[in-house]
């Protein structure tokens, strides 16, 4: 027993050390790989690290944890170094122990918003302060604009609004208003604003409109763009006189083409820059191939005038040019012209001096126009006074029938009136041998139209002088202010940034250069208006010592707005103390309102007479006979196409009422199932050919009888023999026609039905 327990002994020994080896074994052999794979990970996380831009983050290896430190520039770096690393180990073996730097205080987004609008409404797009009553604002888009879509698609920010952000907003609105096809841009630094108009006339109102309405504080970009306008007919007129040279009317349909006119005028005796027009609308890619030969003509013939209309040249020379000459100068101008174009050369004849007793004028005269002379019969004068009260609103029509007027009397006086619509002031005279207009236009361009529209009514050969004066203060294109206007926007100028005192004294409170610099603006358009600074106060106070106050305020005002420059020697201070209270004196608010400088026009008339540009006289002669044929062939449809209604609602029209009207119009619609009468049919007819003919040709039977009339159509002893006629028999007609042919009429009778 005892030798088996020593035998057994070293058994458990030897067992004992072979586990502690296997042991140690396999200890050494796990700390190797845990070794191995920390350093396997801790190098692959850093390359995927640094690959990704995250340099500053440090890795460290805790067994399997991965643990990421280090300092992030912000919260998105942070995170976006975690997930690189978790590209490379398992997302649950990083340990995220990274910082992020401290942020430095944010400051207030760019506030931005652009208005887009057109026919169809306005789109708001942008960024806004969170304090902005949205609701509010499309409701004052709604109300500026008036009827289209408003799409709100603003965002909001939750900051204050900066600086200029208010003024700037609220002017972008007042633009949006104020410009039917344009982008507004709004932002606090200012308000963009890109539009497209329909005319330069368009053009100019809206650049004036703006200006206006902008706040001293807000910049303004202004891009407006207008389409060249369509010039119809394409007109030039070159004119050299006693006078010297000009342009009566000019146009070219590109710079190049201007620039060979221009210089072709200057060399032809033109002083100073001369204006040409660019417009669309011209006949053909070689105007200026006709423009150029012809003024140099009348260069080159030292008196006349030259009227290109189109594709329609008339030069007309005065009888002081030698015939020699005048052949010489229209052979050339011939030989160069290119084929398009039509010459009608007139060399003058002495004319008598006396141009007879039939005369015509009229007289713009406030807001209406008088009528004086003679016509040739009622008719005319009421078609007459009709189309003066329509271009000039009141009539003072005291035109004498006399039925020896000249042949185209009616259609001189139709022309002339249409030629005074284009003068603010003026006087037209008609005599059988001139038209002479003269007068005052806010329109630089006023003798283009007048002497485009005596060419259209008048055709070849038509006489006429024209005097007119511009005056800047009646252009539109200029919007110079009137005097309601300068009062209004001083006032404005006033309640925006107001010129305050010190409590009692006429003493300026703080600094007015803001307001002043406004005001100074504002009265360089409207110095010549007799225009007073009353001074208000509240009712706090004696009468007499508030009324001195007033006074006192209102003659530091004025001295303050001489001090900046401009002329006040229209203007004058006067104080009305409590008089003439606007809110009520029992509140803080009221009596602060009450305290204020007011200005008012004394009278609209500007204290010194503008300054008008001296009258050029112009002398020209309407242009060719095809332009003017071709507007007659068309007028003459035109009446052909109302007939019936002319000779129904004419002087008679009482005599065609009940059954004899029914008459003319069935016989007018269905004559097949008409009655009708000869007196009816004679009217018929005179609806048929009269009307057209007076339109055409107004004086050909101008100061006829009405049996004389009725000749000018088919005269009624030449008209068939009228049969009332019932119901159409179509079928018996058919087999009568069968039997006379020899034919069956069966099937052809039913083929006619």
């Amino acid at each position: 027993m005892a030798n088996r327990r020593t035998r057994r002994g070293p058994a458990v020994v030897a067992t004992l050390i072979a586990l502690s080896a296997a042991g140690g074994l396999a200890y050494f052999a796990a700390r190797q790989a845990a070794d191995m794979i920390e350093t396997q990970s801790r190098a692959e996380v850093r390359e995927a690290l640094r690959s990704g831009g995250y340099d500053w983050a440090e890795v460290a290896i805790d067994g399997l944890q991965v643990r990421l430190t280090g300092t992030a520039p912000d919260e998105i770096q942070r995170f976006r170094a975690k997930t690189r690393a978790e590209t490379v180990v398992e997302p649950d073996r990083v340990i995220d122990e990274m910082q992020v730097a401290a942020r430095e205080k944010l400051g207030s987004p760019n506030f931005e918003v652009e208005l887009l609008r057109n026919d169809l409404g306005v789109s708001i797009v942008g960024l806004v302060p969170a304090g902005l009553d949205r609701s509010a604002m499309v409701a004052e888009l709604r109300r500026k604009i008036g009827s289209g879509e408003i799409s709100d698609l603003v965002e909001t920010a939750d900051y204050k609004a900066p600086d200029g952000w208010n003024d700037a907003f609220a002017f972008g609105l007042e633009a949006a208003q104020l410009a039917r096809r344009a982008k507004v841009s709004i932002s606090a630094e200012g308000v963009e604003v890109r539009a497209i108009t329909d005319s330069a006339r368009e053009k100019a109102d809206l650049e004036a409109a703006l200006g206006r309405a902008r706040p001293l504080s807000v910049p303004l970009t202004l891009d407006v763009t207008a389409p060249r306008p369509v010039i119809t007919p394409f007109t030039l007129r070159f004119v050299k006189d006693a006078e010297g040279a000009r342009f009566d009317a000019c146009a070219a349909d590109n710079e190049a083409s201007r620039d060979r006119i221009i210089a072709a005028g200057v060399k032809a005796g033109i002083a100073g820059e001369p204006r040409c027009t660019l417009g669309l609308g011209v006949p053909t890619s070689r105007w200026a191939d006709a423009a150029v030969p012809a003024i140099a003509a009348i260069g080159t013939l030292g008196s006349g005038s030259v009227t290109i209309s189109d594709t329609d040249i008339t030069l007309f020379v005065p009888a002081t040019v030698a015939p020699a000459a005048f052949d010489e100068a229209v052979g050339r101008l011939e030989s160069a012209l290119p084929s398009l174009f039509t010459l009608k050369a007139e060399h003058e004849e002495k004319a008598d001096p006396d141009p007879g007793p039939a005369e015509f004028t009229a007289m713009v005269k406030g807001s209406g126009v008088e009528l004086r002379g003679r016509i040739t019969d009622a008719r005319m004068r009421d078609a007459v006074e009709s189309l003066a009260r329509s271009r000039f609103g009141e009539v003072d029509n005291a035109l004498r029938v006399d039925d020896a007027m000249p042949e185209g009397w009616t259609l001189r006086t139709i022309a002339a009136i249409d030629a005074l619509a284009t003068l603010d002031q003026g006087t037209v005279s008609v005599t059988p041998e001139l038209i002479r207009l003269s007068g005052i236009s806010g329109n630089q361009t006023a003798s283009d139209m007048a002497a485009a529209r005596l060419s259209q009514r008048l055709g070849a050969g038509a006489r006429y002088e024209l005097s007119i004066r511009y005056d800047r203060r009646l252009d539109p294109l200029l919007a110079l202010p009137s005097g309601v206007e300068c009062v209004d926007q001083l006032n404005a100028a006033m309640n925006e940034s107001e010129i305050g005192f010190e409590p009692g004294k006429t003493v300026i409170a703080g600094d007015p250069e803001a307001t002043l610099t406004r005001i100074a603006a504002i009265m360089e358009n409207c110095t010549d208006y007799r225009i007073e600074l009353g001074g208000h106060t509240d009712s706090q106070g004696r009468d007499d010592t508030n009324a001195e106050l007033s006074r006192g305020r209102a003659q530091a005002t004025l001295d303050a707005i001489r001090d900046h420059g401009v002329d006040v020697s229209h203007m004058s201070a006067k104080g009305y103390g409590e008089s003439q209270p606007i809110a009520d004196n029992e509140t803080e608010a009221g009596r602060e309102a009450n305290r204020r400088i007011e200005f008012t026009l004394l009278s609209e008339e500007p204290a010194v007479a503008p300054e008008i540009s001296p009258a050029q006289k112009v002398s020209g002669v309407t242009d060719s006979p095809e332009v003017m044929a071709a507007k007659a062939a068309q007028a003459a449809a035109r009446a052909a196409s109302g007939v019936l209604v002319i000779a129904l609602e004419g002087p008679d029209a009482s005599e065609t009422e009940g059954a004899e009207a029914q008459a003319v119009i069935a016989a007018a619609t269905e004559p097949a199932n008409a009655a009708a009468n000869v007196d009816v049919a004679i009217q018929v007819i005179d609806a048929l050919t009269l009307p057209a003919l007076e339109i055409a040709f107004p004086d050909d039977h101008e100061g006829m009888s009405e049996g004389e009339a009725h000749g000018v159509g088919i005269p009624p002893e030449d008209l068939p023999e009228l049969i009332p006629l019932g119901p159409p028999d179509v079928k018996a007609a058919v087999e009568a026609e069968a039997e006379a042919a020899g034919t069956e009429t069966g099937t052809e009778a039913e083929a006619g039905e």
